[in-house]
């Protein structure tokens, strides 16, 4: 039988929808993940009329769920998910729950369009440090605190939450949504949102009643120990217009790295460093701080939420919030293959303790017939992490004898494996004040004004035991290298989006824009001392005077750029029926630019994401199934790229352009009263339309004509040809990624009860855009996971038993080196590693869990 059948309606409205159920029945139907809402539960309808003889032989009855109305407010303005001309994906309340989600790694797997990477280039791999992309807008290079912005934005409500090196990871107890706006959303969301925005919405304080819950989970992860968690809400009414809503939850995530015994001898000194357990100090033998253990890389989060909303009077209300976590890490999170299953031999401390808080205010109310909302937010932020960094002393040893440099106060050589204390702390602040008018209206639109200024704080100190006082920064016994700066980012915008019936209930057509005004401030010191820069333009032979700064010997720098311009929306939406939509956006995002700290580096310029998309929301057999989609390309133009260059220093250059072609696709379907099917996927082709040279004009522009034998006139060298030709595929990105989803919910005696199945498929992905590290480092193959849950509800309470990882799948999210991967990485230069130290950050192993909630 045809699976492809006209829905119930008029006639009329099922002859409007052929063209399009024609056009599904030719496609691959692709599906994708978020179920439109939460099934109502209690609709009944028929079901259609079935063939006469069918019919006569056993006439039948059959209650039908369908699917309810999920309302979100990516517009600014609340509306039918299957309204908006937007390609997203929605993970509301329930799915949260039944997938068991807790943190960002756990929900971004269900989402088609998204990836991520953590760690490199000395930054610490863990939680809080992940660098979210969206539709192949990545380039997957060294993340950076002198580096360029994220292009993707993270909100928590209307409040940005996206710091440098990474937003903040909240806790997903108590969410009512996660709502992904995939593409450019610089009309709207500025800077923040080059390729899209995710945000997080809370559930809300609810004055009509007195609610609470708790919930109680523990599991025991394959290879590792047992972890737990508790959360807890209570929402209490005040009056029959304020209510106060409070969220709690400590969550233990048990380790599943096992840090092994381990040495490394340093060829130039002949000195051997060692964590075993047993170990005694010895000539030539030194015992590192670290002794190995198994299950070293443990979590503990632990938070709180509260939030009052005063309903001033029918027209206006007041919401104040406040929110705070800290997560802290232990260890590292990512494998040493050479070392084992995920394993490594580290040697110095590891770890992460990340701090926030947020405070912000929603005020809400009606000039008129207008909506006006102001947001405001604050958000501050202290990471302090520590980061084992032997490997970047040992491989520079082995490869240029660097160990010969580094002695004590007596002239012998000590050992010289590195380690590293840093710091970052945030202060956030942004501001909107916008107005909408009617929705109703035949012209209607939405404008505000938008600022935003975060600072941050960097310190990073780079240690050497035992360094010679001659060699260590003045003021800072045993520093090789410090790190001490400041960092202000500050944008001011004016945005606006106008939409117009041009004919009433069918065509739209909606013009955006947005004004921008942004400033990057970089001042401090950096690098070596007198002792090691000596004929440098930095670290304190490179000091512009000699007043020390915030602790650091001196400023050796001070640099700042500004940029101003606009970005422009045009989108048309053809409501073909009340159950069909397609329509056509082109749509522009942004990025600011920035300074580079080094020398006489150029700024890097603002790169630019221009994407124009066809995309279709429909409903079907009288709202059973929803299945949307969008067809898309991208063209990225001049990004930043972020790189290390000797002796491991960051620089930003805007190297070339790239081009994305995609398909999105969603279906969620109430297959039977009990079964629900949803599911994802996304297609990407994501490459360079032109050369990537590795280097800029005098005016920071990118050069893309270097064949074989061309100079690099930054440094007179003579390049081989591109290190990245046109055609090149953008790393992290898989061509396919997609998930399938079956809910089974079934009545057990009196109660209620499911079994849920989840798969998500990643395709194979390359680590590097330059194809010397690419084939240093590797490529991230291709994974299947499966999660399976069940559980039950009874009265007030409910029991859930579930299975993540249910194979324990090795699935690469990353990989990465701690140096400049043409030395960390480096293949036949060391017996000990002939393929270089790679490290690989992996999916959860098999974790099997319990979770019991009730309500009151």
């Amino acid at each position: 039988m045809s699976t492809c059948k006209r829905g119930a309606g008029t006639q009329s409205a099922g002859w409007t929808r052929l063209p399009l159920a024609a056009a599904i029945c030719m496609a691959l139907a692709t599906p994708t993940l978020a179920r439109s809402a939460e099934p109502d539960g209690g609709a009944t309808a028929q079901q259609p009329q079935a063939s006469a003889p069918a019919q006569a032989a056993k006439p039948k009855t059959e209650k039908i769920k369908t699917l309810g109305t999920m309302m979100v407010t990516a517009q600014k303005r609340t509306e039918n998910l299957q309204k908006v001309p937007i390609s997203m994906n929605v993970l509301a309340d329930d799915q949260l729950q039944a997938l068991h989600v807790q943190d960002f790694k756990d929900y971004v797997q269900y989402l088609p369009g998204v990836t991520f990477q953590s760690g490199g280039g000395g930054v610490q791999a863990g939680p809080g440090f992940a660098a979210i992309y969206m539709r192949g807008v990545t380039d997957g290079s060294n993340r950076n605190h002198s580096g360029s912005q994220p292009t993707v934005g993270v909100y928590l409500n209307d409040q940005p939450v996206t710091t440098i090196q990474g937003p903040v990871d909240i806790h997903m107890y108590d969410i009512a949504r996660v709502e992904v706006l995939k593409g450019p959303q610089g009309t709207l969301y500025g800077a923040s949102a080059e390729a899209g925005a995710l945000r997080i919405i809370t559930n809300k304080p609810d004055p009509s009643g007195f609610a609470a819950n708790y919930t109680l989970s523990a599991n025991q992860v394959s290879h590792g120990g047992i972890g737990d968690t508790f959360e807890g809400m209570l929402n209490i009414p005040i009056t029959d217009r304020a209510a106060i809503r409070l969220v709690g939850w400590r969550e233990h995530d048990a380790g599943y790295i096992d840090n092994k015994p381990g040495t490394v001898t340093f060829p130039t000194s002949g000195i051997t460093l060692s964590n075993a357990g047993n170990c005694t100090p010895a000539a030539n033998l030194v015992c590192s701080p670290a002794r190995a253990h198994d299950r070293y890389n443990d979590v503990t989060t632990k938070g709180a939420r509260a939030e009052l909303k005063i309903d001033l009077n029918d027209n206006w209300s007041i919401s104040p919030s406040v929110m705070g976590q800290q997560t802290i890490a232990h260890g590292n999170f990512a494998s040493d293959p050479v070392v084992g299953d995920l394993a490594l031999s580290h040697f110095y401390p590891e770890g992460v303790n990340d701090r926030w808080w947020q405070a912000a205010l929603t005020v809400q109310g009606k000039i008129g017939n207008f909506d006006v909302t102001y947001a405001y937010g604050h958000l501050r932020r202290n990471q302090e992490q520590h980061s084992d960094y032997t490997d970047y002393g040992y491989w520079y040893d082995t490869l240029g004898g660097s160990g010969a440099y580094f002695t004590d106060n007596n002239g012998a050589l000590i050992n010289p494996a590195q380690h590293i204390s840093g710091r970052d702390g945030y202060s956030f602040n942004s501001n909107e004040l916008r107005i909408a008018s009617p929705a109703e209206d035949r012209l209607r639109f939405v404008a505000g004004a938008f600022t935003q200024n975060q600072k941050h704080d960097i310190l990073q100190d780079y240690q050497v035991d035992g360094l010679a006082d001659s060699l260590s920064v003045s003021g800072w016994a045993n520093t090789i290298w410090l790190t001490r700066e400041m960092r202000f980012d500050s944008n001011k915008a004016l945005f606006g989006e106008v939409s117009y019936d041009i004919l009433p209930d069918k065509l739209t057509l909606t013009l955006g824009e947005r004004y921008y005004r942004s400033r990057d401030h970089l001042l401090g010191f950096y690098g070596y001392s007198v002792g090691f820069s000596s004929g440098s333009n930095y670290g304190e032979a490179g000091c512009l005077s000699q007043t020390p700064f915030f602790g650091a010997p001196c400023l050796d720098f001070d640099k700042n750029t500004r940029d101003s311009g606009s970005l422009h929306k045009i989108n048309l939406t053809w409501n073909i029926s009340p159950t069909a939509m397609v329509y056509v956006t082109r749509s522009e995002g942004f990025r600011p630019g920035g300074v580079n700290r080094t020398g006489n580096t150029p700024p890097y310029h603002p790169d630019f994401l221009t994407n124009v998309e066809l995309g279709w929301k429909t409903t079907w057999f009288d709202n059973r199934m929803s299945f949307n989609g969008a067809l898309f390309r991208e063209n990225w133009n001049n990004f930043q790229y972020n790189i290390l260059v000797p002796p491991g220093l960051t620089i930003i250059r805007n190297v070339n352009s790239a081009r994305i072609d995609g398909l999105e696709s969603q279906l969620d379907w109430q297959a039977t009263y009990n079964l629900n099917l949803s599911a994802g996927v996304g297609f990407y082709k994501a490459r360079l339309s032109s050369n990537y040279c590795g280097f800029t004009d005098s005016n920071g522009n990118p050069v893309t004509n270097c064949p074989p034998g061309s100079i690099n006139p930054q440094n007179g060298a003579v390049v081989d040809g591109p290190e990245a030709p046109a055609g090149t595929r953008l790393p992290i990105t898989p061509h396919f990624k997609g998930n399938l989803i079956a809910h089974y919910s079934f009545n057990l005696g009196d109660n209620d009860a499911y079994v849920q199945a989840a798969w998500v498929h990643v395709g194979q992905r390359t680590t590097d855009l330059r194809l010397v590290p690419r084939s240093l480092l590797g490529d991230l193959p291709s994974y299947n996971s499966v999660d399976l849950s069940a559980g039950m509800q009874k009265n007030n309470w409910s029991l859930d038993v579930f299975v993540d990882n249910a194979f324990d799948t090795r699935g690469e999210l990353y990989k990465y080196s701690e140096c400049k991967s043409e030395t960390c990485a480096a293949h036949g230069v060391s017996t000990t590693y002939p393929n270089g130290q790679v490290y690989t950050g992996f999916i959860n192993p098999r974790t099997i869990g319990i979770r019991f909630k009730q309500n009151f």
